[in-house]
């Protein structure tokens, strides 16, 4: 019985000595991380399926035959410290992001080629994963890609391809390529400025391909593939609306944020801030183009995008800033005034554009013509000005120019009302057509008093589906009222200091 209460008192002494050791931390395994050691960014889609890339693949196919082939040349390597952008074009049939690569669609046998570049080890070491011809069989089980060679490989291979028998016709983009931020408009304006330098006999980078090409296949016709893919991306799927509206979602956020943190004072690139903070804690891969905040008469200039100066009261704010969400982009603009209230001219001129601007928006209708919801639009407008009292000459003036302006467009068949948007934020294809399902777009009339430097600009995310025109950006405030109950509520930039001082 005594040797049991001891043993007993035994186990309990060694319960309690084990109970201290292990609370302190003595007897524990530890180590570094606890994460696991392999990557856990992805290297293919998480939105897109390797059948919605086959899918675009099997549209290219159709339109280009069997005696064709399409030859895609992805981006180079970034310049500098910044994330790698696959080229539009190449990212929309393939969904592989991958610096130096080439994509083949060959009509004759179907197959989608592609070739990447060797492993660069050291590269990796630092950088993390970058895919590569080694990684062929990871490629074939998460990408619509047939067959995966070297870079080293592609001109002897498409030389074959082309010299066949079987292929008449090579076709690739004719249009610069489109990257981070950029748009047909700009990568041209680019172009001819490298051009007209006299220093400089460069050419862009699809120009040189175009001539390898052209070097290649002397015997066949190279065409260009621009009016295939332009208009295969105008028509967006349900998925790329998806990111679309994501990409709006969080562009409004942020300029509804913007205006809560407007006071007198502040400037563009704080209003910058607190939009990137948005963006940034919602994980957007970039901004879809450089921030247009505009502080009074700075507006006028309508892409200007140097402001500095600090807002005045009886200032409007003009704010137009997109962000990229998984290649594809978002443009929402709005005005509001710095003092949190219109006063009597900045009502009088914003009520006027308003019943303009929506009396086009709330016209637009599935199988219409934008020829035909303008003059439909226009009936409205006639009245909206008839009944509009101004109190300067020079505003009705600007008005009655305004109206007329769209009145001589309403004679054109092939007006357009805006642009699209997608994988750029002045999306590809042609929007002069009767409006149809997947088609997304802006309208963004631009009001003008030259007298004053006054500008009023607008503009709004339209989704075109089988049920109709959804004017998606709708929950941002543009009435007069809903703007100034916003701007009552506070905002995040008051959070903070202004300056950090050392």
């Amino acid at each position: 019985m005594l040797m049991n209460k001891l043993f007993f008192k035994q186990i309990c002494l060694t319960a309690f000595i084990s109970l201290l050791f292990y609370s302190s931390g003595f007897g524990q395994t530890y180590e570094w991380n606890s994460s696991e050691a392999k990557e856990e960014r992805p290297l293919f889609s998480t939105h897109f399926s390797v059948d919605d890339f086959a899918s675009r693949q099997a549209k290219v196919f159709d339109a280009i035959g069997n005696n064709a082939m399409a030859v895609f040349q992805g981006a180079p390597s970034a310049a500098g410290y910044l994330p790698f952008w696959q080229n539009n074009e190449f990212y929309y049939l393939s969904g592989i992001s991958s610096p130096h690569a080439y994509l083949v669609l060959d009509g004759n046998s179907q197959s989608v080629l592609l070739f990447l570049r060797s492993r660069d080890e050291r590269r990796e070491y630092g950088e993390g994963k970058v895919l590569s011809a080694e990684d062929a069989n990871l490629i074939y089980e998460h990408a619509a890609i047939d067959e995966v060679y070297n870079q080293t490989d592609f001109e002897s291979i498409i030389t074959k391809l082309i010299g066949s028998e079987k292929i008449d016709k090579v076709y690739t983009p004719f249009s610069p390529y489109e990257g981070i931020a950029g748009t047909r408009s700009m990568l041209s304006r680019a172009i001819r400025d490298m051009e007209s330098d006299p220093f400089t006999d460069q050419k862009a980078r699809h120009q040189l391909f175009i001539s390898k090409l052209e070097d290649i296949s002397a015997e066949n016709e190279i065409r260009d593939l621009d009016p295939i893919i332009d208009e295969l991306r105008k028509i967006k799927s349900e998925k790329e609306m998806e990111l679309i509206k994501r990409s709006t979602d969080l562009q409004a956020a942020a300029i509804m944020e913007s205006m809560r943190s407007t006071e007198v004072g502040v400037k563009p690139y704080e209003l910058e801030a607190v939009s990137k903070y948005i963006y940034i804690k919602n994980n957007i891969q970039d901004d879809a183009y450089y921030p247009l905040i505009h502080f009074g008469p700075d507006a006028y200039m309508n892409h200007y995008h140097e402001s500095v100066r600090p807002a005045k009261d009886g200032d409007m704010v003009l704010m137009d800033y997109g962000t990229y969400v998984d290649y594809y982009s978002s443009d929402l603009g709005r005005m509001w005034p710095v003092s949190g209230t219109f006063n009597p001219v900045q009502k009088e001129l914003y009520t006027f554009y308003l019943k303009f601007y929506e009396a086009i928006l709330y016209n637009i209708k599935v199988g219409l013509t934008p020829q035909q919801v303008m003059q439909n639009a226009l009936v409205e407008i006639d009245q909206i000005l008839a009944a509009t009292d101004f109190s300067q000459p020079v505003y009705r003036k600007a008005a009655e120019d305004f109206v007329r302006s769209y009145h001589d467009r309403a004679e054109d068949p092939g007006m357009t009302l805006g642009h699209g948007v997608g994988m750029s934020v002045h999306d590809v294809g042609n929007y002069s057509v009767p409006i149809e399902p997947g088609m997304v777009f802006v309208i963004e009339p631009q009001f003008r008093v030259p007298e004053e430097r006054i500008y009023i600009r607008l503009e709004d995310m339209i989704f075109v589906t089988e049920d109709g025109v959804e004017v998606y950006s709708d929950f941002l405030p543009r009435d007069i009222e809903s703007i100034e109950k916003i701007m009552r509520e506070p905002g995040l930039l008051q959070q903070y200091p202004k300056d950090i001082q050392h």
